[in-house]
């Protein structure tokens, strides 16, 4: 594993495709707890127990889910990460992003962190990949 999860030793990923790589951390300090992702310049950040949460989710499914990753400003194809991500039927009641402009993309940034602590398996293909967990 690249990376322990803290701010001064975030862990390393890539896009499922493998065309991006980014960063992410626990900050455990803020209200509410967060999940800091950063992507060059840009920062995401989502609930911390976006982890657990998700991985439950992929344990009741049962099965492979695509990931439909798309921008807060796209609708979410359904039956994805990223639609269960923004659902109010979800355990946070909606989007999982806490920053207005930047809470999508949970499908994209996600699913490599939950493959990387061993909670799930991603699919690395060129476009429509699939997760499911471990």
């Amino acid at each position: 594993m690249s990376g322990s999860g803290t701010k001064d030793d975030p862990w390393q990923l890539t896009t499922p495709p493998g065309t991006s790589a980014y960063t992410m951390y626990r900050d455990e300090d803020a209200d509410p707890p967060a999940l800091v992702c950063q992507v060059g310049s840009t920062q995401l950040r989502y609930h911390l127990r976006a982890i657990e949460d998700l991985h439950a989710m992929l344990k009741k499914a049962g099965d492979w889910v695509p990931l439909g990753g798309a921008d807060e400003q796209k609708d979410a194809a359904p039956g994805t990460v990223e639609a269960w991500g923004r659902d109010a039927s979800n355990p946070v009641g909606g989007w999982y992003g806490l920053k207005k402009g930047l809470r999508g993309r949970f499908g994209v940034y996600l699913p490599p962190l939950l493959e990387e602590l061993g909670l799930a398996e991603v699919e690395h293909n060129p476009r429509n990949n699939r997760m499911r967990a471990l």
